[in-house]
């Protein structure tokens, strides 16, 4: 393939040894993004390591505790250098196959395919790529799709202008991964991060120490990162939500409890510190489970749940509902401090609690599921979980040919996307292959 530059990876390995290079780089990807949010977070603001080593800043004349202020950027950013490390190594690895069919290289596409599947599934990779090659032309004729405008707009009802992506439901997809990175912010990262100096001070440490024991909770919040690596497709996006809600949950709750029993005792400099020692605990327990769970679901589900042509645009919605809830809850947060203490560890106790059934009820399970299945999965007008799957389920049951169906040049969603559009009633599933005027003229008119 001389399309590809000679020095990729794709022409070194195929099959399982392709695919963990592949994954290789993406665990360091979230290694990094781990090391960024945790280790450098704490260090950097490290009174010893920011004024004294490195000198990038000044001890804060203003602030109530002594803190770095920093007046030499270039100095504090010691991630660029791991990040330049891997910038230069992704261009060794293959692009992804769908992108590629998108921008028009299919023949690096079906390449790429092959060698992932290797000579003797030579069939299976070509019918993938079938599969992927009309759902990419399927989405080109969705047209108002592609706008970020029509996209967040396509949730309103088609008196005002929505459903423009028909039984897509890209509104919905946009929907669901805004309020994902907005609920990841509201279950206590945003409180423990930035404000774990006030956490652990308040918990009876002093202002030394709480720095001191900031700084050794978020280098082990960079280590936990990689535990999702190893547990993330293997249980699922949607038990990994859960288990991560119920770890912090419980950790907030306990140490927002056993904080105020510290300022209880004041004049028993035993149970002081001892209560205190417990909360601290419980904020590492807390930090570590979200950097095993919550922080890499709501930046990967965008990525899994959205059609080719506007899957970079669903992560920048993603993008932009981080924003939303860091910004919120980074604004009411010094004034929660201040009136309710560690009582604002209770409300990120409930806020997890809440995450739960919301997950369970809205957010479908993609793991292990293609781009193109997705599609089947959103085909439900309704935007609960249970309508969804037992719609996807009778869909692959209808279609079992699934990808073998698009080598005969037919959509995995619909032959036909008028008969997309003509659904049935919310939570009723929607009309596809085997309804009349399908392509395989049958009439079956089965309900979901």
């Amino acid at each position: 393939m001389d399309l590809i530059s000679k020095h990729n990876v794709v022409h070194r390995f195929e099959r399982r040894q392709l695919l963990i290079a592949i994954n290789c780089v993406a665990g360091l990807a979230i290694f990094f993004f781990g090391y960024d949010q945790g280790m450098m977070g704490s260090v950097n603001v490290s009174i010893d390591y920011g004024v004294n080593r490195m000198g990038f800043g000044e001890i804060d004349p203003d602030a109530n505790v002594a803190q770095v202020k920093v007046n030499n950027a270039l100095l504090q950013g010691g991630i660029i250098i791991p990040l330049l490390f891997l910038f230069v190594i992704v261009f060794f690895f293959p692009e992804s196959p769908r992108w590629l069919v998108k921008v028009g290289r299919e023949a690096e596409a079906r390449y790429i395919l092959g060698r992932l599947r290797g000579e003797d599934e030579y069939g299976l990779a070509e019918a993938e790529f079938q599969d992927i090659r009309n759902v990419a032309e399927l989405e080109k004729k969705s047209g108002k799709v592609n706008s970020y405008f029509f996209m967040f707009w396509d949730v309103m009802p088609k008196w005002m202008g929505g459903g423009t992506s028909g039984s897509l439901h890209i509104g919905r997809r946009v929907q669901l991964v805004i309020w994902l990175q907005i609920l990841q912010e509201w279950i206590g990262i945003a409180g423990v991060t930035i404000y774990a100096n006030d956490i652990f001070n308040q918990a009876g440490y002093s202002v030394f120490k709480s720095r001191w024991i900031a700084g050794i909770n978020d280098i082990s919040y960079m280590f936990s990162t990689l535990i999702a690596v190893f547990t993330l497709d293997r249980l699922g996006r949607r038990v990994t939500l859960y288990w991560g809600c119920v770890v912090m949950g419980i950790s907030m709750f306990l140490a927002g409890g056993f904080s105020r029993l510290s300022q209880n005792n004041q004049d028993d400099p035993h149970l002081k510190a001892a209560y205190g020692a417990a909360g601290a605990a419980f904020t590492f327990v807390f930090t570590a489970g979200f950097g095993a769970t919550w922080l890499t679901v709501p930046w990967l589900y965008p990525a899994e749940i959205f059609p080719l042509q506007v899957r970079a645009k669903g992560n920048a919605w993603g993008v932009v509902g981080w924003s939303i809830g860091n910004g919120w809850t980074v604004l009411l947060l010094p004034t929660m401090f201040k009136n309710i203490s560690e009582k604002t560890f209770y409300v990120f106790g409930a806020c997890n609690a809440i995450s739960i059934p919301i997950v369970w009820a809205f957010y479908p399970e993609s793991n292990q599921r293609t781009l193109e299945e997705m599609d089947l999965l959103f085909a439900d007008n309704s935007w609960f979980t249970w309508d969804a799957e037992r719609t996807f389920a009778r869909l692959k049951e209808e279609n079992p040919d699934l990808v073998q169906a698009a080598q005969r040049h037919q959509s995995v969603v619909s032959g036909n996307m008028d008969a997309l559009e003509k659904g049935r009633q919310p939570s009723r599933g929607m009309s596809l292959p085997g309804q009349k005027g399908s392509p395989d003229g049958s009439d079956t008119n089965e309900k979901a």
